[in-house]
């Protein structure tokens, strides 16, 4: 028997590793969409368009990043790609908010509106397109993806549109895919504890 072969004989059979990095990504995108919603519905002064920050920066985008490198080793692309989008989202969202209200970018008061309609422009596009390139998911993961594409192009309208109530709007409509992810996170949950997991839909594209 050659080297090669009794190497090939002898070593053990490797598993690919396992894991559901839904387990982080999903609560820290849910507290901070809760936390962005209470923002946009005026639980908070319009002055106080920080207040979600504490959350969001530390928290969710972290965790969304923490989720996107999990998927990535191993080996889930689309689930990677998700979750480093958003982690993007959230942590840009920090940086324009922390930007606007302490001046970081020289940005002047005539052109923090545009500025806000720059970012929810390409977001909003960016987010669309997620969303047409996972129709192959389970259908609750389409429904989570249009509704943020709804809650985007209503605060996008509400900001560049001087429309107060398209981005109450808005932050309304975080709330209804806050209870998606919920949705998503207790059926994760119940198949990672154990039990089974709730139903999830047929993919739009099969």
């Amino acid at each position: 028997m050659s080297t090669d072969v009794a190497t090939e004989v002898e070593a053990p059979a490797q598993t690919a590793p396992v894991g559901d990095p839904g387990m982080i990504g999903l609560p820290t995108f849910i507290v901070g969409t809760i936390a962005l919603g209470l923002v946009l519905t005026g639980y908070v002064p319009a002055s106080a368009v920080g207040a979600s920050i504490a959350i969001i920066l530390p928290a969710t985008g972290l965790g969304q990043f923490v989720a996107a490198v999990w998927a990535l080793s191993l080996g889930q692309n689309a689930v990677a790609s998700i979750f480093g989008i958003f982690a993007g989202f959230w942590w840009s969202y920090s940086a324009l908010v922390l930007g606007l209200t302490h001046n970081w970018f020289g940005i002047t008061s005539d052109a923090a509106i545009a500025t806000q309609g720059i970012f929810l422009i390409a977001w909003l596009i960016t987010i669309v397109l997620l969303t047409l390139g996972t129709l192959r998911l389970p259908s609750m993961f389409t429904i989570l993806f249009v509704l943020i594409d709804l809650a985007v192009a209503l605060v996008l309208y509400g900001t560049v549109g001087d429309s107060p109530g398209a981005s109450t709007a808005g932050g309304y409509v975080c709330f209804i895919f806050a209870a998606v992810g919920v949705y998503l996170y207790l059926g994760a949950m119940s198949a990672a504890t154990g039990g089974k997991g709730l139903p999830l839909g047929r993919p739009v594209l099969t």
